[in-house]
């Protein structure tokens, strides 16, 4: 009887547990294209910066400055690898140098991120996502703002898992499709 009542607690733990951290973290992962444009053909892509704001250095718990732009340096670098090795592979991207850089000229697509915000208590990136035409400088389609989970611990581990969960979002966007095995 003993064996009974603990298998039957273990098996309600297993069965809410997994419940629980979705109440808790609810990012529902946005996997089919939302955008009526194609976008398969545009090969050359100029990638926006994703502004972490770096006059809120304090706010993050860094000691400098310097010490929080060089963070946001990183994630921006380490974003522009992810997309070229494994959301969209064979396409040439072009990464902003910084806040202000947005020559996305000779490109096919420029993909620009506003409203970007970070949200402690969920671990959450928040942004939205804009396809613009550079050739006529118009915006072609929008994701609007929304949360991006990022499922690590540390600042900038977290923020690394959403921006992965922003790559899965454009290669949806730009491929009409999940490419492979992606995490669920």
């Amino acid at each position: 009887m003993k064996r009974l009542v603990v298998t039957a607690v273990l098996l309600l733990l297993c069965i809410s547990f997994p419940t629980s951290l979705e109440a808790r973290h609810g990012v529902k992962r946005y996997l089919t294209k939302e955008s009526t444009v194609d976008m398969k053909n545009m090969n050359h892509i100029f990638l926006g910066w994703v502004d972490l704001d770096a006059d809120e250095w304090a706010v993050h718990g860094y000691k400098t400055k310097t010490e929080w732009t060089d963070i946001i340096n990183s994630l921006n670098a380490a974003f522009l690898r992810d997309l070229q090795v494994a959301y969209l592979p064979g396409r040439t991207i072009t990464a902003a140098k910084d806040k202000g850089d947005e020559n996305a000229a000779g490109n096919d697509l420029y993909i620009r991120f506003s409203d970007v915000r970070v949200d402690y208590d969920n671990y959450h990136l928040i942004l939205s996502i804009h396809f613009i035409d550079p050739k006529t400088n118009s915006e072609i389609a929008t994701i609007p703002v929304r949360p991006y989970y990022g499922n690590d611990w540390g600042l900038r581990n977290y923020l690394k898992a959403a921006l992965d969960e922003v790559g899965t979002k454009l290669e949806v966007e730009v491929t009409g499709e999940l490419q492979g095995k992606k995490k669920k």
